[in-house]
């Protein structure tokens, strides 16, 4: 397998490149390899990717800051696009709209007009069990968002006779006025940039082309996913005006504490309560795990708040490396109340280890005691 390149070397970018110089060295090569522009081309089409891979890493601060000191190491050796899942995570969001605008009608078009505009994107905030999230699952969940009309397909007209072309800009989006040696032009105000008029609107959407609605979706959480994590589905936002493409859906993830797991990275912490007898004499207990109980050993003597390790019983991670293990923090539980046999034995025992044991004394002993 080939060693992937040097992600300012695939954008032709010195590593000291500001932002914008990444988003226009994207754009210039995502246009020259989009497989659109180059169908049947699998060289152009692995360009398109090596590209899209580079920029999602160098436009994004953080990512490209660990890229800075780990290289490709800090993405689990699968670079920025290993980071994607049901769907992918934050892109190229906007600049691929762009492009996507300028390849399937976007700019002035044929006898002008306004350009289509990509749509905005949406956020949903997902709340999922702790086991989900060291597992993973699939969730159905309902958006509401702006969606192209289906009655008229976002033409916003009754049907295509009732397009017309606006008679004021005749079909351009603006209209020009001289003044002297200048030429202003401006945005024609009855069409109001769409170079056409509609004399029947669609009694759906009422002449917009896009409607309102719940969309039911399916959404993949793989396994590891923490709160805050983003996943991204392309298109599942609203569509765009004037037959522009959709925008992205977001879900952001919620993860809800669990009764007894905390999670630490990749490991899972849970403190076991074992009694003062297990602790000096060591036992073998049973210890709940995402993955079932398992048996731990306590060595004799062991002190309260003393740590063992489960390995592999944690998370698996989300780069795709090993799964983290879990922790187990013994607390010594002391009994609250002995019965007689039990304070004698234990009074034996201070005394055998040297130890000071001040007796109880009784209710009488005490009035005694008070009184002489």
């Amino acid at each position: 397998m080939s060693e992937k390149r040097d992600y300012y070397e695939v954008l032709g970018l010195a590593r000291n490149a500001g932002a914008d110089d990444v988003k226009k060295a994207f754009r210039k090569l995502a246009r020259q390899y989009h497989p659109d522009l180059n169908p049947g081309d699998k060289k152009s089409e692995s360009n398109f990717k090596e590209v899209n891979e580079a920029y999602e890493v160098l436009s994004d601060a953080e990512k490209r800051k660990r890229y800075d000191t780990f290289g490709h190491a800090g993405f689990g050796g699968g670079g920025g696009g290993g980071e994607g899942f049901g769907g992918g995570f934050e892109g190229f969001s906007d600049v691929f709209g762009d492009l996507f605008s300028e390849f399937f009608g976007g700019g002035q078009r044929r006898g002008g007009g306004a350009r289509p505009r990509r749509g905005a994107d949406l956020e949903y905030q997902l709340e999922i069990e702790f086991e989900e999230a060291a597992f993973g699952c699939e969730k159905t969940i309902n958006v509401p968002r702006i969606e192209t009309c289906g009655d008229c397909r976002g033409s916003g007209a009754k049907d295509p006779s009732a397009v017309k072309t606006c008679s004021a800009c005749n079909g351009r989006g603006q209209i020009s006025v001289s003044q002297g040696f200048f030429s202003i032009t401006r945005t024609c105000g009855q069409c109001r940039g769409s170079g056409r008029s509609i004399t029947e609107p669609c009694a759906r959407c009422r002449g917009q082309g896009r409607v309102e609605q719940a969309r039911q979706l399916k959404v993949k959480i793989p396994p590891g996913v923490q709160s805050g994590n983003r996943l991204r589905s392309v298109g599942e936002g609203e569509a765009g005006p004037m037959g522009g493409p959709p925008g992205d859906l977001y879900v952001l993830l919620v993860v809800k504490a669990h009764e007894r797991f905390q999670r630490d990275g990749d490991n899972v912490v849970v403190e076991q309560s074992i009694s003062f007898v297990q602790a000096a004499l060591g036992a073998e207990i049973e210890v709940a795990t995402l993955w079932g109980n398992q048996q731990l050993k306590i060595p004799a003597g062991t002190q309260a708040g003393t740590v063992f390790k489960l390995r592999g019983s944690g998370i698996d991670s989300l780069q795709g490396g090993r799964r983290g293990d879990q922790l187990v923090q013994v607390q010594v539980v002391v009994p609250r109340k002995l019965t007689k046999k039990q304070k004698e034995i234990l009074q034996e025992f201070a005394k055998e280890g040297g130890d000071v044991v001040e007796e109880e004394k009784s209710f009488f002993d005490k009035i005694k005691e008070a009184f002489e």
